[in-house]
């Protein structure tokens, strides 16, 4: 259970972070609102999850699925530009985010 805790709490990161992107300062009420609930319920999830795996591990998948989906995010919308250099490295950054899940 806490592992897919963990996988929710981190597609939450990314949602806070594009959330925030959009906040403009925090000026704008909408992006706000979604930054804020979602920080809390990613934050929220982390730390469950931290209660039953190790703090680095837990650290560790959270930040690369909230990393990874956001940059992921960021190209498919045209945020970002999109390169088989930085598609690879989301690749090789899931994979680890896997191998995480299996040295545990």
């Amino acid at each position: 259970m806490a592992w897919i805790v963990l996988v929710v709490a981190g597609s939450l990161e990314a949602v806070w972070a594009v959330a925030l992107g959009k906040t403009e300062g925090l000026t704008r009420l909408a992006p706000t609102v979604v930054f804020l609930v979602a920080l809390t319920a990613s934050m929220a999830g982390l730390a469950y999850a931290m209660r039953t795996l190790p703090i680095g591990t837990s650290y560790a998948t959270w930040v690369g699925i909230g990393a990874a989906i956001t940059v992921a995010f960021s190209m498919a919308t045209g945020d970002e530009s999109v390169s088989i250099t930085k598609v690879l490295l989301l690749v090789g950054l899931v994979g680890c985010v896997v191998g995480l899940k299996f040295a545990h």
